[in-house]
């Protein structure tokens, strides 16, 4: 059955007018978003936050660290000066002893009796003296009158010398004697900290030898030795001498601090007693002795320590926090702002570290903003904002160079947000 022409109109294209008016509502929306896109530029990043200290000079002592060893100032061996049993020991191991205090006794009994034969020595001296001078008395007006001959009268003066020189034998042996007796008690010839006992009761001592009883050492105060580079000591009596550096104190006394192996300080200071005046031929190093105070006993003899030595002191310099400096084999620099707000690379000479800073000699001047924080993605010529630095946990940064370590992350929140 033949189909009109509007049936054969509605099966081919059932809506043509709804096809019309989706592709006028489409068109405008895909120019309006082709016209956006090339009309719309993309936003320059705003500059990097950085923090910086401002560099300000001033007087830095110049402290240099190096490898040391605990030493009592004295240091005495007791020994056993008579031979015989050790029947007693009289102190306590480990405690404080004084000079003269008794510490073992050594059996005294033939010591005694050896002082005792002496003495009786000495009497029988002291008898024949008497005797001697008593006939020399008798004969001297006798041989005035010629009633004995002078030859008897010499002989009885010789007799009474030699009377005389008995008697001062025995004085001596009987001092001897008595000495050799006090050394039966065994007492501390100096005060301070005694250890164990070397011998116990029992024991034969002094026999041949002067047997070793204890050590007492006196460690209140300590000595501490180490050593330094020849050369390094030259090096600063030369800069001394030449006006760049000034004793530390103003005198030749150097101040030393004492920093145990835990890296925690020793809280009293020491100083500094000499300096040796020949430097070892195999290691080119010169040996150094400080004194330092312990009236508590926490430093204890033989004990390995680092000393830091300040010897010298810098009147312009300038400390910086270590992590703004960049070390290399190329030299030692760091990245300041200059006055356009943009970073610039400087070298700068570093003398040794003083804490958790850098001593700056040469390459900054006062006034300049050194970059702390931040700077590790930057390249030179970039421009920056920089904000003022100061470490964790505390107030801002007031010394010569500012403080040591910490992120500006406050300041550069609001940077990072604006760049999202």
């Amino acid at each position: 059955m033949p189909t009109s022409p509007f049936a054969q109109r509605s099966l081919a294209s059932p809506f043509p007018s709804c096809r019309v008016l989706l592709l006028g509502a489409v068109l405008p929306l895909l120019l309006a978003a082709c016209g956006k896109g090339e009309s719309a530029p993309p936003a320059a990043p705003p500059p990097a936050t950085v923090g910086v200290v401002t560099v300000t000079q001033g007087e830095v002592g110049l402290v240099t660290e190096l490898p040391g060893r605990l030493e009592a100032s004295r240091v005495a061996q007791v020994r056993a000066r008579a031979a015989g049993i050790l029947q007693k020991r009289l102190f306590r191991e480990g405690s404080d002893v004084k000079a003269g205090q008794p510490l073992f006794s050594i059996d005294a009994a033939p010591y005694a009796a050896a002082a005792a034969s002496a003495k009786a020595g000495q009497a029988r001296a002291e008898a024949n003296l008497a005797q001697a001078s008593a006939l020399a008395a008798r004969y001297k007006p006798l041989v005035e009158a010629n009633a004995i001959s002078k030859q008897e009268y010499a002989n009885a003066v010789a007799a009474q010398k030699q009377a005389e020189a008995d008697v001062a034998v025995g004085r001596a042996n009987v001092q001897t004697a008595n000495i050799n007796l006090g050394y039966a008690a065994v007492s501390a010839p100096i005060s301070g900290r005694i250890g164990r006992a070397l011998v116990t009761e029992g024991a034969l001592v002094g026999q041949g030898d002067a047997t070793q009883l204890a050590v007492i050492q006196q460690i209140n105060p300590m000595y501490v030795n180490f050593t330094q580079s020849a050369s390094e000591v030259m090096k600063l009596r030369a800069a001394m001498d030449g006006g760049q550096f000034k004793r530390a104190g103003g005198s030749d006394a150097a101040s030393v601090r004492i920093v145990l192996e835990d890296g925690s300080e020793y809280a009293k200071p020491g100083r500094l007693l000499f300096s040796d005046l020949t430097v070892d031929a195999t290691t080119g190093q010169i040996t150094l002795r400080a004194e330092v105070p312990n009236p508590n006993a926490q430093l204890l003899p033989g004990l390995y320590v680092r000393v830091r030595l300040e010897q010298a002191k810098v009147s312009n310099a300038i400390t910086l926090p270590q992590q703004a400096v960049t070390r290399s084999a190329q030299g030692d620099t760091v990245m300041v702002v200059d006055s356009e707000g943009k970073v610039a690379t400087r070298p700068v000479k570093i003398d040794s570290a003083k804490g958790n800073q850098w001593v700056v000699l040469e390459g900054l001047k006062t006034g300049e903003q050194v970059i702390v924080d931040g700077f590790q993605k930057l390249r030179p010529g970039a421009s920056v904002k920089p904000v003022p630095w100061q470490a964790i946990g505390s107030a801002p940064a007031g010394g010569p160079a500012g403080a040591a370590s910490a992120p500006a992350a406050a300041a550069s929140a609001p940077a990072s947000a604006a760049s999202k």
